[in-house]
């Protein structure tokens, strides 16, 4: 296990993640015109998590939907411990991201494994 963690401040965090938002594909990002993306340092309740998704996804939506907005919460304490610099923080950000999106889209945890975004 590493004994070092990755560290970059919050102003460099949120540089990083715009810059794996712009690696994500345009057909996926357009639709969540609706979804929260937020950076938090950690999840208090499950310490290890890399993100969370937090909303209702699309598959299980009725016509009428009404609601708060989607929520996709990035934990920048664990994406930074797990990367060695900035290259693999940027892509362990998109891979999350992606993930997170998955779940909006309505995959599960063996969708996305599947799909290598587990």
């Amino acid at each position: 296990m590493r004994s070092t963690v990755f560290e970059v401040n919050d102003e460099r965090f949120d540089e990083l993640v715009d810059a794996a938002i712009d690696r994500i594909p345009r057909e996926f990002f357009d639709q969540l015109d609706q979804v929260i993306i937020q950076v938090s340092p950690f999840n208090p309740d499950v310490p290890s998590l890399l993100g969370l998704y937090e909303g209702v996804p699309l598959t299980e939506r009725q016509a009428n939907h009404w609601g708060p907005p989607d929520v996709i919460s990035l934990y920048r304490d664990m994406l930074c411990r797990i990367s060695h610099n900035e290259d693999e923080l940027i892509e362990q950000i998109r891979v999350t991201l992606l993930h997170e999106i998955g779940h909006f889209f309505g995959l599960d945890e063996d969708d996305l494994d599947r799909l290598g975004y587990a």
